[in-house]
């Protein structure tokens, strides 16, 4: 892993004199960085690398990235710390879910034990975890998508998203899934948003957070234009603490900002690279916005950097640890 230690700076202007502030971050450039999660009591944001089947963390204090080879696996989707249990995390690594042990400075790391293992039948040993988080309650829900065929997405609609606690072990929520991507909740109106960047919609659930069941409501944002795809996918997303919804897109260069009462985009975050996967609240006040990218396909510098964004304008929610 190549460290690129230059900082870059970006400012853009928006209407009504609004503005924002881009930097790229210190650390490694990332073939297809993904899952950021930030850790409160460590003030640090976990994210992937996916493709390199490693894991990061940034240190707020240190504006360093300390990052780690995860032992005898090709892919790592996701990294969420495991509640009550110190440097241990729950990951995505390929269809199955495991406990990594990290003390977030050591160059390589160890899956700890599994936890559960989904799609083995063979048609399905191709497909991947993709991105995952756990809901207001510490339960985890995660989906699954066909493995990427060099440039090409996925050609088949066989992923699934799944949700797992102790007390139920593992449901199936949702089938049919080409990309299983953004995942964020309003704790508040018990609503879950979920992407499956294949349909190019963001769509809004009933949340039961007893049960971890839902019920589909609506869409709540789609992305064709006259019926048509635009150039960008929706990928990974984050909410805010006044429920606004924050959808990175993957060959669109920027962040959404979308209104949950109707849809819309109120604001736009652009960025130096197309492939912008997903987002992240964190800092001491949870009001910076990390931003990870890739480089899949060779795309040029800055692509896979890691990013953050300040003078947001909003504060995020405190990410929740899940619970194994």
């Amino acid at each position: 892993m190549v460290l690129k230690s230059t900082l870059i700076l970006f400012s853009f202007c928006l209407v009504h004199s609004t503005s924002y502030q881009v930097d790229q971050l210190p650390g490694p450039i990332a073939i297809l960085g993904e899952g950021p999660h930030w850790d409160i009591e460590k003030q640090s944001l976990y994210y992937v690398d996916i493709l390199n089947g490693s894991v990061h963390r940034y240190s707020y204090e240190d504006n360093k990235v300390y990052s780690a080879d995860v032992e005898n696996e090709e892919s790592v989707s996701f990294i969420i710390p495991v509640e009550g249990e110190k440097d241990k995390f729950a990951v995505g690594i390929g269809h199955r879910v495991g406990v990594l042990s990290w003390d977030g400075f050591a160059t390589s790391a160890k899956i700890e034990r599994s936890v559960f293992e989904v799609e083995s039948e063979d048609k399905l040993k191709g497909n991947r975890f993709n991105d995952g988080k756990a809901d207001p309650v510490g339960r985890l829900v995660a989906g699954t998508m066909q493995k990427e065929n060099h440039d090409a997405p996925p050609e088949e609609r066989i992923g699934n998203l799944y949700s797992y606690s102790k007390e139920s072990n593992v449901t199936r929520l949702r089938s049919n899934i080409a990309i299983s991507n953004g995942l964020a909740w309003n704790e508040k109106n018990r609503k879950m948003y979920y992407i499956d960047s294949s349909d190019f919609r963001v769509r809004e659930f009933n949340y039961d957070l007893e049960k971890g069941a839902i019920d589909e409501v609506r869409v709540l944002a789609d992305f064709h234009v006259d019926g048509n795809k635009q150039d960008f996918a929706p990928d990974g997303m984050t909410i805010d603490k006044d429920g606004f919804l924050y959808v990175a897109t993957w060959g669109g260069s920027k962040v959404l900002k979308i209104d949950p009462s109707n849809g819309k985009t109120v604001k736009t975050f652009e960025f130096p690279c197309e492939q912008i996967t997903s987002c992240a609240f964190g800092g001491p006040e949870l009001d910076i916005l990390y931003v990870t990218s890739a480089s899949f396909g060779d795309k040029p510098h800055p692509a896979g950097a890691l990013f953050k964004v300040t003078d947001v304008g909003a504060k995020g929610l405190p990410m929740q640890k899940v619970k194994l």
